[in-house]
């Protein structure tokens, strides 16, 4: 490998657009196997097409991981089209996930549009997801150095979603109160075992698997900061950015980072978010003013210090596996404060 690296790379945005070139006729190619029904609920999920399977511009969301994917090969001297199996089967479990999640969220809006099971039904979207899975286990069932990956981060996934849904049932403040170390497991598994698969798999099928567990547990920090920015944006976010209501997670009263932050520094702010908490948020003044008190308790504070540190640890690990890491750096950055 080259350790002479540019002084200046590509932004996230270029370097996402190039790998989003490569990948969206191999993933097109992959879709177009299934059944004609899933394959056009599939098409719908990814932004080709509209409800009715008419196509319309754009599409494949942000492809964020599929580019680790292809980076990371590029990274250890390879092409990024010998990564494309790993691209195109770590964006079809993404895509798998999200139609699961919207339903289990019951999130009725995905991308500014009708998430899939609003726009097809439950059933369907339940199937449509399915089948996304099995083609992505397909991609990578001959490829015994990758697969291992792609098989850990399901069963974390999973782990990690099944950890979020049973927070909702457990009290904010008391003995069986979420701790931070829980939720950073949480988030992990939930976020970023497929961003870590996505790291390792493109070093292993870049020829290089000797240093894919680095770079899964890599991606596992850079997952958790990603997740920890995403709660931020869930509280003070921008509709027009993230296409979810403002103060969402709030309306939601899901327990995410600055939340959990606020409650822990104990302070008169954290005691007054407690009361309110518990009398649950019930209208536009209750939600702005449980907002104002996480800041005031220093929770986005502390969630955007913690996202820092893992960041940091993310990257430390780019710099130390990877002399030619320097796009997939700047991607890994772009992606924590993509709207900071």
């Amino acid at each position: 490998m080259d350790g002479n690296i540019p002084d200046a790379f590509p932004s996230g945005v270029e370097v996402v657009t190039r790998c989003r070139r490569l990948l969206e006729p191999a993933l097109r190619d992959a879709i177009s196997t299934l059944h004609p029904w899933a394959a056009r609920m599939a098409a719908f999920s990814m932004g080709w097409s509209d409800v009715d399977g008419r196509p319309r511009e754009g599409g494949v969301g942000k492809s964020l991981r599929p580019a680790i994917v292809m980076l990371s090969a590029e990274a250890v001297g390879a092409t990024a089209d010998s990564a494309l199996p790993g691209a195109v089967a770590v964006e079809l479990v993404h895509a798998f996930s999200l139609a699961h999640d919207d339903i289990i969220d019951r999130d009725e809006l995905r991308r500014h549009r009708a998430a899939l099971w609003k726009a097809y039904g439950v059933g369907p979207a339940l199937l449509a997801g399915d089948a996304l899975l099995a083609l992505a286990v397909g991609q990578l069932a001959g490829r015994p150095a990758a697969m291992p990956y792609l098989s850990a981060a399901l069963l974390e996934l999973v782990q990690g979603q099944t950890a979020d849904m049973a927070f909702e049932q457990r009290p904010w403040r008391g003995p069986d109160e979420v701790t931070i170390d829980e939720y950073a497991e949480m988030a992990a598994g939930k976020t970023g075992s497929l961003i870590g698969a996505a790291a390792a798999i493109g070093v292993a099928l870049g020829g290089a698997p000797e240093i894919a567990d680095r770079m899964w547990q890599m991606g596992r920090d850079l997952g958790v900061a990603f997740q920890i920015v995403d709660d931020v944006l869930g509280i003070w976010g921008d509709p027009q950015i993230t296409g979810k209501p403002v103060y969402s997670d709030l309306w939601r009263e899901k327990k995410t980072l600055p939340v959990l932050a606020a409650l822990a520094s104990d302070g008169t702010a954290a005691r007054e978010l407690s009361a309110l908490l518990a009398a649950g948020v019930t209208d536009e003044d209750s939600v702005r003013h449980a907002a104002r008190l996480v800041e005031e308790a220093g929770g986005r504070a502390e969630a955007e210090a913690l996202a820092a540190r893992y960041m940091s640890s993310a990257l430390g690990v780019i710099d130390e596996c990877l002399p030619d890491g320097g796009q997939l750096r700047e991607l890994c950055t772009w992606l924590v404060n993509r709207v900071s």
